[in-house]
């Protein structure tokens, strides 16, 4: 659910946030090509989840104790108002991106009864490792001219990236054995085309629902959820994973291709 729901905005995950920065997306226009198929894909989830689990709704289950973090009101509220305000730049575009994150995740850290330093300590520092690791793996990639020789072979192999529906078969594939987020880096030069924003963005993060390693979202939820005693195996994950893929990568390519 976090995958398919992170697809709806250019800033529901990290390689949307790549595609809309990169070629200069709008928010409002990607919105448009992206929430219809990702409300149906939302209902499809339920109703094979639905189906797959019909009989194992009602059984009991260890109960898992965590440490409740203490509610905050003004903090809520504060939060709640700098989302909002940021979701507006957003949309109507009339201040840079980058520079209103940067500034609203400052506002977030000002506080007169929570120390910054105590917010930092829940910042997840071996995920934000792993995605400079990313970064800087995808860039030697491109500067060795390894790109241009998988694009090379690709074409000589008939298969021309530079179109939507190339792009899409090719992106949803490639995710499921380097992760979307590399996928979206290596591809990104290649996005050409007007629709190729949304194709790539899309397929990518629908995709990532086929096996755990297809999206670092899976990952996250994978360690920590073992962490508190729920062990989730990969035949397991694919048992639902792989038809929630399919499904919602079908409808994505077909509203797409009709909207095109």
């Amino acid at each position: 659910a976090s995958n398919i729901g992170s697809a709806a905005t250019l800033v529901g995950n990290p390689q949307n946030i790549l595609v809309g920065e990169a070629l200069k997306l709008s928010f409002s226009k990607y919105l448009f090509d992206s929430f219809v198929p990702v409300l149906l894909s939302l209902v499809s989830l339920w109703l094979i989840l639905s189906w797959q689990y019909k009989k194992h709704w009602l059984m009991p289950v260890k109960k898992i104790v965590v440490d409740e973090q203490p509610f905050s009101l003004g903090q809520s509220i504060k939060g709640g108002i700098i989302t909002l305000c940021l979701l507006a730049v957003f949309i109507f575009g009339f201040f840079s991106r980058d520079v209103a994150a940067l500034s609203a995740a400052g506002f977030l850290l000002i506080s007169r009864s929570m120390r910054s330093r105590d917010i930092l300590k829940n910042v997840n520092w071996q995920l934000l490792v792993l995605f400079i690791s990313l970064f800087i793996v995808n860039f030697a990639l491109n500067e060795s001219g390894m790109l241009q020789e998988f694009q090379n072979f690709v074409l000589n192999g008939g298969i021309d990236l530079y179109k939507p529906g190339w792009l899409f078969v090719v992106s949803a594939g490639l995710s499921n054995i380097v992760s979307n987020v590399p996928t979206v880096m290596l591809l990104l030069p290649l996005a050409k085309h007007p629709l190729a924003g949304s194709v790539l963005a899309l397929s990518s993060t629908l995709a990532g629902n086929f096996f755990i390693v297809g999206s670092i979202a899976n990952i996250i939820v994978v360690q920590q959820s073992d962490r508190l005693g729920v062990h989730l195996s990969w035949v397991e994950h694919a048992k639902t994973g792989m038809p929630v893929a399919l499904v919602s990568l079908t409808i994505a390519g077909l509203w797409l291709w009709l909207s095109s």
